[in-house]
Protein backbone atom coordinates (compact mmCIF):
# COMPACT_ATOMS: atom_id res chain seq x y z
CA UNK A 1 0.00 0.00 0.00
CA UNK A 2 2.84 2.38 0.86
CA UNK A 3 4.47 1.69 -2.50
CA UNK A 4 1.18 2.37 -4.30
CA UNK A 5 0.81 5.68 -2.46
CA UNK A 6 4.34 6.71 -3.44
CA UNK A 7 3.63 5.90 -7.07
CA UNK A 8 0.39 7.87 -6.94
CA UNK A 9 2.23 10.79 -5.37
CA UNK A 10 4.85 10.67 -8.12
CA UNK A 11 2.09 10.56 -10.75
CA UNK A 12 0.34 13.61 -9.30
CA UNK A 13 3.64 15.48 -8.99
CA UNK A 14 4.42 14.96 -12.68
CA UNK A 15 0.95 15.87 -13.93
CA UNK A 16 0.91 18.98 -11.71
CA UNK A 17 4.36 20.19 -12.77
CA UNK A 18 3.74 20.42 -16.53
CA UNK A 19 0.70 22.75 -16.42
CA UNK A 20 2.29 24.76 -13.62
CA UNK A 21 5.36 25.48 -15.75
CA UNK A 22 3.25 26.49 -18.76
CA UNK A 23 1.02 28.69 -16.62
CA UNK A 24 4.06 30.45 -15.13
CA UNK A 25 5.45 31.11 -18.61
CA UNK A 26 2.25 32.50 -20.14
CA UNK A 27 1.39 34.61 -17.08
CA UNK A 28 4.91 36.05 -16.90
CA UNK A 29 4.61 36.98 -20.59
CA UNK A 30 1.23 38.57 -19.97
CA UNK A 31 -0.25 36.24 -22.59
CA UNK A 32 -3.76 36.33 -21.12
CA UNK A 33 -5.43 34.69 -24.12
CA UNK A 34 -3.40 31.50 -23.59
CA UNK A 35 -3.75 31.11 -19.82
CA UNK A 36 -6.65 28.65 -20.06
CA UNK A 37 -4.67 26.21 -22.22
CA UNK A 38 -2.19 25.28 -19.48
CA UNK A 39 -4.37 22.62 -17.73
CA UNK A 40 -4.34 20.53 -20.92
CA UNK A 41 -0.55 20.06 -20.79
CA UNK A 42 -0.85 16.87 -18.72
CA UNK A 43 -4.34 15.79 -19.78
CA UNK A 44 -5.16 12.23 -20.74
CA UNK A 45 -4.75 11.31 -24.39
CA UNK A 46 -5.69 12.76 -26.86
CA UNK A 47 -6.33 16.16 -25.26
CA UNK A 48 -2.66 16.75 -24.41
CA UNK A 49 -1.64 16.07 -28.02
CA UNK A 50 -4.40 18.41 -29.19
CA UNK A 51 -2.87 21.04 -26.92
CA UNK A 52 0.64 20.52 -28.32
CA UNK A 53 -0.37 20.59 -31.97
CA UNK A 54 -2.38 23.79 -31.68
CA UNK A 55 0.67 25.57 -30.29
CA UNK A 56 2.89 24.05 -32.98
CA UNK A 57 0.57 24.87 -35.89
CA UNK A 58 0.51 28.55 -34.85
CA UNK A 59 4.09 29.00 -33.67
CA UNK A 60 6.49 27.70 -36.31
CA UNK A 61 8.03 29.76 -39.10
CA UNK A 62 9.73 27.23 -41.39
CA UNK A 63 9.54 23.63 -42.54
CA UNK A 64 12.70 22.55 -40.65
CA UNK A 65 11.46 24.20 -37.44
CA UNK A 66 8.10 22.46 -37.76
CA UNK A 67 9.61 19.03 -38.37
CA UNK A 68 12.11 19.37 -35.52
CA UNK A 69 9.49 20.53 -33.04
CA UNK A 70 6.99 17.92 -34.21
CA UNK A 71 9.53 15.13 -33.67
CA UNK A 72 10.53 16.56 -30.28
CA UNK A 73 6.93 16.87 -29.10
CA UNK A 74 6.05 13.34 -30.22
CA UNK A 75 9.13 11.85 -28.54
CA UNK A 76 8.51 13.83 -25.35
CA UNK A 77 4.87 12.77 -25.24
CA UNK A 78 5.76 9.11 -25.77
CA UNK A 79 8.34 9.16 -22.97
CA UNK A 80 6.11 11.19 -20.63
CA UNK A 81 3.16 8.85 -21.15
CA UNK A 82 5.37 5.82 -20.53
CA UNK A 83 6.29 7.15 -17.10
CA UNK A 84 2.68 8.10 -16.32
CA UNK A 85 1.40 4.66 -17.34
CA UNK A 86 4.01 2.93 -15.18
CA UNK A 87 3.08 5.07 -12.18
CA UNK A 88 -0.66 4.59 -12.74
CA UNK A 89 -0.44 0.82 -13.26
CA UNK A 90 -2.65 -0.89 -10.64
CA UNK A 91 -1.15 -3.17 -8.03
CA UNK A 92 -1.67 -6.86 -8.63
CA UNK A 93 -1.86 -6.57 -12.42
CA UNK A 94 1.18 -7.91 -14.31
CA UNK A 95 2.93 -5.07 -16.08
CA UNK A 96 4.84 -5.44 -19.35
CA UNK A 97 8.54 -4.52 -19.34
CA UNK A 98 9.38 -0.84 -19.46
CA UNK A 99 10.90 -1.18 -22.93
CA UNK A 100 7.62 -2.62 -24.27
CA UNK A 101 5.67 0.25 -22.76
CA UNK A 102 8.13 2.79 -24.17
CA UNK A 103 7.89 1.32 -27.68
CA UNK A 104 4.11 1.17 -27.43
CA UNK A 105 3.77 4.75 -26.21
CA UNK A 106 6.25 6.20 -28.68
CA UNK A 107 4.43 4.47 -31.53
CA UNK A 108 1.09 5.66 -30.21
CA UNK A 109 2.41 9.20 -29.82
CA UNK A 110 3.12 9.22 -33.55
CA UNK A 111 -0.24 7.65 -34.40
CA UNK A 112 -2.25 9.95 -32.14
CA UNK A 113 -0.44 13.02 -33.50
CA UNK A 114 -1.42 12.11 -37.04
CA UNK A 115 -5.00 11.26 -36.01
CA UNK A 116 -5.45 14.49 -34.07
CA UNK A 117 -3.62 16.77 -36.52
CA UNK A 118 -6.70 17.45 -38.75
CA UNK A 119 -8.73 18.58 -35.74
CA UNK A 120 -5.97 20.77 -34.32
CA UNK A 121 -5.65 22.21 -37.81
CA UNK A 122 -9.39 22.89 -37.89
CA UNK A 123 -9.09 24.73 -34.58
CA UNK A 124 -6.46 26.99 -36.13
CA UNK A 125 -8.76 27.58 -39.11
CA UNK A 126 -11.51 28.54 -36.66
CA UNK A 127 -9.23 31.19 -35.17
CA UNK A 128 -8.70 32.67 -38.64
CA UNK A 129 -12.37 33.02 -39.61
CA UNK A 130 -13.83 33.30 -36.07
CA UNK A 131 -16.71 30.89 -36.74
CA UNK A 132 -18.05 28.78 -33.87
CA UNK A 133 -19.19 25.91 -36.09
CA UNK A 134 -15.61 25.47 -37.35
CA UNK A 135 -14.42 25.21 -33.73
CA UNK A 136 -17.20 22.70 -33.05
CA UNK A 137 -16.07 20.68 -36.07
CA UNK A 138 -12.59 20.44 -34.50
CA UNK A 139 -13.83 19.46 -31.05
CA UNK A 140 -16.50 16.81 -31.68
CA UNK A 141 -14.08 14.33 -33.33
CA UNK A 142 -11.80 14.68 -30.28
CA UNK A 143 -14.71 13.90 -28.00
CA UNK A 144 -15.61 10.86 -30.12
CA UNK A 145 -12.10 9.42 -30.38
CA UNK A 146 -10.93 10.03 -26.80
CA UNK A 147 -12.27 6.84 -25.11
CA UNK A 148 -10.94 4.70 -27.98
CA UNK A 149 -7.44 6.17 -27.77
CA UNK A 150 -7.16 6.33 -23.99
CA UNK A 151 -6.93 2.53 -23.69
CA UNK A 152 -4.30 2.20 -26.42
CA UNK A 153 -1.28 2.64 -24.14
CA UNK A 154 -1.99 -0.49 -22.08
CA UNK A 155 -4.37 -2.80 -23.96
CA UNK A 156 -3.15 -5.22 -26.62
CA UNK A 157 -5.65 -5.20 -29.53
CA UNK A 158 -6.87 -1.72 -28.65
CA UNK A 159 -8.39 -1.12 -32.09
CA UNK A 160 -11.02 -3.82 -31.56
CA UNK A 161 -14.17 -3.61 -29.46
CA UNK A 162 -16.02 -0.73 -27.92
CA UNK A 163 -14.54 1.06 -24.90
CA UNK A 164 -16.15 0.21 -21.60
CA UNK A 165 -18.79 2.43 -20.05
CA UNK A 166 -16.42 3.38 -17.24
CA UNK A 167 -13.75 4.45 -19.73
CA UNK A 168 -16.27 6.60 -21.59
CA UNK A 169 -17.28 8.14 -18.27
CA UNK A 170 -13.70 9.02 -17.31
CA UNK A 171 -13.15 10.48 -20.77
CA UNK A 172 -16.24 12.66 -20.38
CA UNK A 173 -15.07 13.80 -16.95
CA UNK A 174 -11.66 14.66 -18.41
CA UNK A 175 -13.30 16.93 -20.98
CA UNK A 176 -15.42 18.62 -18.30
CA UNK A 177 -12.43 19.16 -16.01
CA UNK A 178 -10.35 20.73 -18.78
CA UNK A 179 -13.22 22.98 -19.82
CA UNK A 180 -13.89 24.19 -16.27
CA UNK A 181 -10.20 24.57 -15.45
CA UNK A 182 -9.64 26.68 -18.55
CA UNK A 183 -12.64 28.85 -17.69
CA UNK A 184 -11.38 29.31 -14.13
CA UNK A 185 -7.88 30.26 -15.33
CA UNK A 186 -9.44 33.09 -17.32
CA UNK A 187 -11.71 34.11 -14.45
CA UNK A 188 -9.07 34.64 -11.76
CA UNK A 189 -6.68 37.62 -11.82
CA UNK A 190 -3.04 37.40 -12.84
CA UNK A 191 -0.88 34.86 -11.05
CA UNK A 192 -3.86 33.07 -9.54
CA UNK A 193 -4.03 31.18 -12.86
CA UNK A 194 -0.91 29.25 -11.76
CA UNK A 195 -2.43 27.48 -8.73
CA UNK A 196 -5.56 26.81 -10.79
CA UNK A 197 -3.42 25.10 -13.43
CA UNK A 198 -1.56 23.18 -10.72
CA UNK A 199 -4.81 21.94 -9.23
CA UNK A 200 -6.03 20.93 -12.67
CA UNK A 201 -2.80 19.01 -13.14
CA UNK A 202 -3.42 17.08 -9.92
CA UNK A 203 -6.93 16.22 -11.13
CA UNK A 204 -5.42 15.14 -14.45
CA UNK A 205 -3.15 12.77 -12.53
CA UNK A 206 -6.12 11.22 -10.77
CA UNK A 207 -7.86 10.85 -14.14
CA UNK A 208 -4.76 9.16 -15.55
CA UNK A 209 -4.87 6.74 -12.62
CA UNK A 210 -8.55 5.92 -13.05
CA UNK A 211 -8.33 5.72 -16.84
CA UNK A 212 -5.47 3.20 -16.76
CA UNK A 213 -7.23 1.15 -14.09
CA UNK A 214 -10.46 1.18 -16.08
CA UNK A 215 -8.72 0.10 -19.29
CA UNK A 216 -6.97 -2.80 -17.51
CA UNK A 217 -9.56 -3.93 -14.97
CA UNK A 218 -12.77 -3.28 -16.93
CA UNK A 219 -11.96 -4.18 -20.53
CA UNK A 220 -14.62 -3.99 -23.20
CA UNK A 221 -16.76 -7.08 -23.76
CA UNK A 222 -18.79 -5.68 -26.68
CA UNK A 223 -17.95 -6.07 -30.34
CA UNK A 224 -14.58 -7.55 -29.41
CA UNK A 225 -13.93 -8.69 -32.98
CA UNK A 226 -15.06 -5.47 -34.66
CA UNK A 227 -12.36 -2.88 -35.57
CA UNK A 228 -14.27 -0.22 -33.65
CA UNK A 229 -11.43 2.31 -33.45
CA UNK A 230 -10.89 2.55 -37.24
CA UNK A 231 -14.65 2.86 -37.68
CA UNK A 232 -14.78 5.66 -35.09
CA UNK A 233 -11.89 7.39 -36.87
CA UNK A 234 -13.77 7.31 -40.18
CA UNK A 235 -16.85 8.67 -38.43
CA UNK A 236 -14.73 11.47 -36.96
CA UNK A 237 -13.45 12.37 -40.42
CA UNK A 238 -17.05 12.89 -41.54
CA UNK A 239 -17.82 15.42 -38.78
CA UNK A 240 -16.54 18.52 -40.66
CA UNK A 241 -18.87 17.58 -43.52
CA UNK A 242 -21.88 17.02 -41.27
CA UNK A 243 -21.58 20.09 -39.01
CA UNK A 244 -22.37 22.68 -41.74
CA UNK A 245 -25.45 20.66 -42.73
CA UNK A 246 -26.65 20.53 -39.13
CA UNK A 247 -26.00 24.24 -38.62
CA UNK A 248 -28.09 25.03 -41.70
CA UNK A 249 -30.98 23.12 -40.12
CA UNK A 250 -31.01 25.23 -36.96
CA UNK A 251 -34.36 27.07 -36.69
CA UNK A 252 -33.97 30.61 -37.96
CA UNK A 253 -30.75 29.88 -39.87
CA UNK A 254 -32.49 30.65 -43.18
CA UNK A 255 -33.84 33.96 -41.88
CA UNK A 256 -31.18 36.41 -43.06
CA UNK A 257 -30.77 40.09 -42.41
CA UNK A 258 -31.59 40.98 -46.00
CA UNK A 259 -35.00 39.29 -45.63
CA UNK A 260 -35.80 41.35 -42.53
CA UNK A 261 -34.90 44.65 -44.20
CA UNK A 262 -35.66 44.28 -47.90
CA UNK A 263 -38.91 42.35 -48.07
CA UNK A 264 -41.10 45.31 -47.09
CA UNK A 265 -41.02 49.14 -47.31
CA UNK A 266 -39.06 50.97 -44.66
CA UNK A 267 -41.30 52.69 -42.09
CA UNK A 268 -41.66 56.49 -42.31
CA UNK A 269 -39.65 57.06 -39.14
CA UNK A 270 -36.54 55.74 -40.92
CA UNK A 271 -35.11 58.74 -42.76
CA UNK A 272 -32.06 56.99 -44.20
CA UNK A 273 -31.38 55.29 -47.45
CA UNK A 274 -30.18 51.76 -46.69
CA UNK A 275 -27.65 49.38 -48.23
CA UNK A 276 -27.77 45.78 -47.00
CA UNK A 277 -24.55 43.77 -47.33
CA UNK A 278 -25.20 40.03 -47.20
CA UNK A 279 -22.61 37.53 -46.00
CA UNK A 280 -20.23 34.99 -47.44
CA UNK A 281 -21.80 32.51 -49.84
CA UNK A 282 -24.92 34.62 -50.38
CA UNK A 283 -26.49 35.15 -53.81
CA UNK A 284 -28.57 37.88 -55.41
CA UNK A 285 -30.83 37.51 -58.43
CA UNK A 286 -31.39 41.19 -59.09
CA UNK A 287 -34.76 41.47 -57.31
CA UNK A 288 -35.75 45.06 -56.55
CA UNK A 289 -36.82 45.88 -52.97
CA UNK A 290 -40.31 47.36 -52.51
CA UNK A 291 -38.76 50.57 -51.13
CA UNK A 292 -36.56 52.53 -53.53
CA UNK A 293 -34.59 53.89 -50.55
CA UNK A 294 -33.16 50.40 -49.92
CA UNK A 295 -30.64 48.47 -51.99
CA UNK A 296 -28.81 45.19 -51.85
CA UNK A 297 -25.03 45.50 -52.02
CA UNK A 298 -23.61 43.61 -54.98
CA UNK A 299 -20.26 41.85 -54.87
CA UNK A 300 -20.16 42.44 -58.66
CA UNK A 301 -20.77 46.15 -58.49
CA UNK A 302 -23.28 48.32 -60.34
CA UNK A 303 -24.59 47.79 -63.85
CA UNK A 304 -24.76 50.45 -66.60
CA UNK A 305 -28.18 51.48 -65.27
CA UNK A 306 -26.76 52.11 -61.79
CA UNK A 307 -28.54 49.11 -60.29
CA UNK A 308 -26.71 46.42 -58.25
CA UNK A 309 -25.70 43.51 -60.47
CA UNK A 310 -26.89 39.97 -59.67
CA UNK A 311 -24.15 37.85 -58.14
CA UNK A 312 -23.43 34.20 -57.32
CA UNK A 313 -22.07 32.72 -54.06
CA UNK A 314 -18.59 32.46 -55.58
CA UNK A 315 -18.53 36.22 -56.14
CA UNK A 316 -18.46 36.80 -52.37
CA UNK A 317 -14.91 35.43 -52.18
CA UNK A 318 -13.38 38.67 -53.50
CA UNK A 319 -11.01 40.59 -51.23
CA UNK A 320 -12.31 43.04 -48.66
CA UNK A 321 -10.44 45.83 -50.48
CA UNK A 322 -12.33 45.08 -53.71
CA UNK A 323 -15.63 44.97 -51.83
CA UNK A 324 -14.84 48.30 -50.17
CA UNK A 325 -14.22 49.87 -53.58
CA UNK A 326 -17.55 48.54 -54.89
CA UNK A 327 -19.34 49.71 -51.77
CA UNK A 328 -17.93 53.21 -52.15
CA UNK A 329 -19.36 53.41 -55.67
CA UNK A 330 -22.75 52.15 -54.50
CA UNK A 331 -22.92 54.51 -51.52
CA UNK A 332 -22.08 57.48 -53.74
CA UNK A 333 -24.73 56.49 -56.29
CA UNK A 334 -27.48 55.89 -53.68
CA UNK A 335 -26.73 59.15 -51.86
CA UNK A 336 -26.88 61.10 -55.10
CA UNK A 337 -30.10 59.40 -56.16
CA UNK A 338 -32.00 59.82 -52.87
CA UNK A 339 -30.34 62.86 -51.30
CA UNK A 340 -30.42 61.01 -47.96
CA UNK A 341 -27.78 59.92 -45.49
CA UNK A 342 -26.93 56.26 -45.97
CA UNK A 343 -27.15 53.52 -43.33
CA UNK A 344 -25.09 50.36 -43.87
CA UNK A 345 -26.45 47.03 -42.60
CA UNK A 346 -23.92 44.21 -42.92
CA UNK A 347 -24.03 40.56 -41.98
CA UNK A 348 -20.91 38.42 -41.40
CA UNK A 349 -18.63 39.21 -44.36
CA UNK A 350 -20.86 42.17 -45.16
CA UNK A 351 -20.27 43.54 -41.67
CA UNK A 352 -16.52 43.24 -42.14
CA UNK A 353 -16.69 45.05 -45.48
CA UNK A 354 -18.84 47.88 -44.09
CA UNK A 355 -16.64 48.36 -41.01
CA UNK A 356 -13.45 48.37 -43.12
CA UNK A 357 -15.04 50.88 -45.49
CA UNK A 358 -15.68 53.30 -42.64
CA UNK A 359 -12.12 52.91 -41.36
CA UNK A 360 -10.37 53.61 -44.65
CA UNK A 361 -11.32 57.30 -44.99
CA UNK A 362 -14.08 59.75 -44.00
CA UNK A 363 -17.45 59.09 -45.67
CA UNK A 364 -19.75 62.04 -44.89
CA UNK A 365 -22.72 60.48 -46.67
CA UNK A 366 -22.78 57.55 -44.18
CA UNK A 367 -23.67 58.08 -40.54
CA UNK A 368 -25.06 54.69 -39.40
CA UNK A 369 -23.69 51.13 -39.28
CA UNK A 370 -25.48 48.00 -38.12
CA UNK A 371 -23.43 44.78 -37.94
CA UNK A 372 -25.02 41.35 -37.68
CA UNK A 373 -22.72 38.44 -36.71
CA UNK A 374 -19.41 40.24 -37.33
CA UNK A 375 -16.34 37.98 -37.26
CA UNK A 376 -15.09 39.09 -33.86
CA UNK A 377 -11.34 38.74 -33.28
CA UNK A 378 -10.74 37.11 -36.67
CA UNK A 379 -7.20 36.58 -37.93
CA UNK A 380 -5.72 35.16 -34.72
CA UNK A 381 -3.46 32.85 -36.76
CA UNK A 382 -1.37 33.35 -39.86
CA UNK A 383 0.02 31.41 -42.80
CA UNK A 384 1.93 32.86 -45.78
CA UNK A 385 0.57 32.92 -49.35
CA UNK A 386 1.29 29.80 -51.46
CA UNK A 387 4.37 31.32 -53.10
CA UNK A 388 6.23 31.76 -49.81
CA UNK A 389 8.04 28.96 -47.98
CA UNK A 390 8.90 30.88 -44.83
CA UNK A 391 6.75 32.65 -42.25
CA UNK A 392 4.60 31.86 -39.24
CA UNK A 393 2.30 28.93 -39.95
CA UNK A 394 3.85 28.01 -43.29
CA UNK A 395 3.26 24.26 -42.83
CA UNK A 396 -0.21 24.94 -41.46
CA UNK A 397 -1.09 26.77 -44.66
CA UNK A 398 -0.08 23.83 -46.85
CA UNK A 399 -1.91 21.37 -44.61
CA UNK A 400 -5.06 23.49 -44.82
CA UNK A 401 -4.79 23.53 -48.61
CA UNK A 402 -4.59 19.74 -48.67
CA UNK A 403 -7.49 19.30 -46.22
CA UNK A 404 -9.72 21.76 -48.07
CA UNK A 405 -8.85 20.06 -51.35
CA UNK A 406 -9.85 16.66 -49.98
CA UNK A 407 -13.08 18.09 -48.58
CA UNK A 408 -13.98 19.53 -51.97
CA UNK A 409 -13.42 16.13 -53.57
CA UNK A 410 -15.96 14.47 -51.26
CA UNK A 411 -18.60 17.18 -51.59
CA UNK A 412 -17.56 19.47 -48.75
CA UNK A 413 -17.46 23.28 -48.82
CA UNK A 414 -16.10 24.55 -52.13
CA UNK A 415 -13.68 26.98 -50.53
CA UNK A 416 -9.93 27.34 -50.23
CA UNK A 417 -7.78 28.80 -47.43
CA UNK A 418 -6.30 31.28 -49.91
CA UNK A 419 -9.49 32.91 -51.17
CA UNK A 420 -9.08 36.69 -51.36
CA UNK A 421 -11.64 37.28 -48.60
CA UNK A 422 -9.92 34.89 -46.18
CA UNK A 423 -6.55 36.31 -47.18
CA UNK A 424 -7.89 39.77 -46.30
CA UNK A 425 -8.72 38.60 -42.76
CA UNK A 426 -5.24 37.17 -42.35
CA UNK A 427 -3.25 40.03 -43.86
CA UNK A 428 -5.21 42.73 -42.01
CA UNK A 429 -5.63 40.76 -38.78
CA UNK A 430 -4.34 43.45 -36.39
CA UNK A 431 -7.16 45.78 -37.46
CA UNK A 432 -9.86 43.11 -37.14
CA UNK A 433 -8.51 41.89 -33.80
CA UNK A 434 -8.26 45.33 -32.22
CA UNK A 435 -10.45 47.86 -34.09
CA UNK A 436 -13.44 46.00 -35.56
CA UNK A 437 -15.70 46.62 -32.57
CA UNK A 438 -14.57 50.18 -31.92
CA UNK A 439 -16.40 53.50 -32.38
CA UNK A 440 -15.94 55.57 -35.53
CA UNK A 441 -16.25 59.34 -35.11
CA UNK A 442 -19.54 60.62 -36.49
CA UNK A 443 -21.01 57.13 -36.98
CA UNK A 444 -23.75 55.50 -34.88
CA UNK A 445 -22.88 51.80 -34.59
CA UNK A 446 -24.54 48.75 -33.06
CA UNK A 447 -23.68 45.07 -33.40
CA UNK A 448 -26.27 42.27 -33.14
CA UNK A 449 -24.35 39.32 -31.67
CA UNK A 450 -25.70 35.71 -31.56
CA UNK A 451 -24.86 33.63 -28.50
CA UNK A 452 -22.63 31.29 -30.53
CA UNK A 453 -20.22 34.21 -30.97
CA UNK A 454 -19.19 33.65 -27.35
CA UNK A 455 -17.24 30.55 -28.46
CA UNK A 456 -15.48 32.31 -31.33
CA UNK A 457 -12.80 34.32 -29.48
CA UNK A 458 -10.88 34.27 -26.18
CA UNK A 459 -12.52 35.92 -23.17
CA UNK A 460 -11.97 39.57 -22.53
CA UNK A 461 -13.33 42.97 -23.41
CA UNK A 462 -14.25 42.42 -27.05
CA UNK A 463 -16.28 45.57 -27.79
CA UNK A 464 -16.40 49.29 -27.17
CA UNK A 465 -19.63 49.82 -29.14
CA UNK A 466 -23.21 48.98 -28.14
CA UNK A 467 -24.11 45.33 -28.71
CA UNK A 468 -27.41 43.50 -28.76
CA UNK A 469 -26.76 39.92 -27.68
CA UNK A 470 -29.46 37.47 -28.72
CA UNK A 471 -30.03 33.72 -28.94
CA UNK A 472 -29.00 32.45 -32.35
CA UNK A 473 -26.28 31.05 -34.58
CA UNK A 474 -23.91 32.86 -36.88
CA UNK A 475 -25.81 34.46 -39.75
CA UNK A 476 -29.22 33.38 -38.44
CA UNK A 477 -32.02 35.21 -36.64
CA UNK A 478 -34.17 33.15 -34.27
CA UNK A 479 -36.60 35.95 -33.42
CA UNK A 480 -37.48 37.97 -36.50
CA UNK A 481 -39.95 40.20 -34.69
CA UNK A 482 -37.49 41.19 -31.97
CA UNK A 483 -34.64 41.85 -34.41
CA UNK A 484 -36.82 43.84 -36.79
CA UNK A 485 -38.21 45.94 -33.95
CA UNK A 486 -34.76 46.74 -32.52
CA UNK A 487 -33.25 47.37 -35.95
CA UNK A 488 -35.97 49.86 -36.92
CA UNK A 489 -35.66 51.51 -33.53
CA UNK A 490 -31.92 51.99 -34.04
CA UNK A 491 -32.36 53.32 -37.59
CA UNK A 492 -34.92 55.76 -36.20
CA UNK A 493 -32.38 57.16 -33.74
CA UNK A 494 -33.07 55.17 -30.56
CA UNK A 495 -30.18 53.63 -28.60
CA UNK A 496 -30.14 49.82 -28.71
CA UNK A 497 -28.21 47.73 -26.21
CA UNK A 498 -28.80 44.35 -24.57
CA UNK A 499 -26.39 41.92 -22.90
CA UNK A 500 -27.11 38.33 -21.85
CA UNK A 501 -25.96 37.28 -18.39
CA UNK A 502 -24.63 33.96 -19.67
CA UNK A 503 -22.52 35.40 -22.49
CA UNK A 504 -19.33 35.89 -20.45
CA UNK A 505 -19.59 32.38 -18.99
CA UNK A 506 -19.98 30.88 -22.46
CA UNK A 507 -16.89 32.80 -23.57
CA UNK A 508 -14.82 31.23 -20.82
CA UNK A 509 -16.17 27.71 -21.26
CA UNK A 510 -15.49 27.70 -24.99
CA UNK A 511 -12.13 29.42 -25.03
CA UNK A 512 -10.15 26.49 -23.56
CA UNK A 513 -10.52 24.70 -26.91
CA UNK A 514 -9.36 27.52 -29.18
CA UNK A 515 -5.91 27.74 -30.73
CA UNK A 516 -3.49 30.17 -29.06
CA UNK A 517 -3.41 33.51 -30.93
CA UNK A 518 -0.28 34.50 -32.82
CA UNK A 519 1.21 37.56 -31.14
CA UNK A 520 0.85 40.59 -33.42
CA UNK A 521 4.34 41.83 -32.59
CA UNK A 522 5.89 38.46 -33.53
CA UNK A 523 4.76 38.50 -37.16
CA UNK A 524 6.86 40.57 -39.62
CA UNK A 525 3.94 40.45 -42.06
CA UNK A 526 1.99 42.65 -39.64
CA UNK A 527 4.86 45.08 -38.96
CA UNK A 528 3.10 47.98 -40.69
CA UNK A 529 0.21 47.77 -38.21
CA UNK A 530 0.97 49.56 -34.97
CA UNK A 531 -1.86 47.99 -33.02
CA UNK A 532 -2.05 46.83 -29.40
CA UNK A 533 -2.62 43.09 -29.05
CA UNK A 534 -5.84 41.99 -27.28
CA UNK A 535 -4.21 38.58 -26.71
CA UNK A 536 -1.98 40.33 -24.15
CA UNK A 537 -4.03 43.32 -23.05
CA UNK A 538 -7.41 41.55 -22.83
CA UNK A 539 -8.94 44.69 -24.30
CA UNK A 540 -9.80 46.13 -27.70
CA UNK A 541 -9.86 49.71 -28.98
CA UNK A 542 -6.72 50.75 -27.14
CA UNK A 543 -4.78 53.63 -28.74
CA UNK A 544 -2.31 52.63 -31.43
CA UNK A 545 1.35 52.74 -30.53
Amino acid sequence: MRRANRRLGGLLLLTATAPTVEAIVVVSLGFVAAEGLAPQTAAVWPYDTYHDLRWLFVYHNSWPAFLIWFAALVAARGAFHTVLVMLAWPEGVPRPPGRWLLRRNLGLAVLVAFLIAPWALTSVAASVVALSWVLLASLLPMFLLAPFLQRAAVVGPWWRGLPSISLVGWSLLNFVVLTLAGALCWSVPGWWAVPVATTAGVVNGLLWNRTIRSALLAPSTRWTRVPATPIATLAALAVPLIIPVLVDRVPGKDLRTEAVVLDRPLPPEVEHAVIVLAGYGSAYGGEQPPDDRAERFSYRGLGPDGQPRPYRPTDTSISVADSVRLLDEQVTRLHQRTGRQVALIGESEGAMVARTYLQSEPHPSVDTLVMFSPLINAGRAYYPPPGQNHGWGVVTGWQLRIVFGLMRLVGGPQTTPDEPFIRSLIDNAPFYRNQLMCPVPGIRIVAFIPTTTAAEAPPGDYTDIPVFQMPGVHGGLLDRGLVQDRLIAFLSGEPVHHQLDEYGLLQRLGAAWQAPPLAIAANPAWAEFRQPDPAFTGQVCLPTR
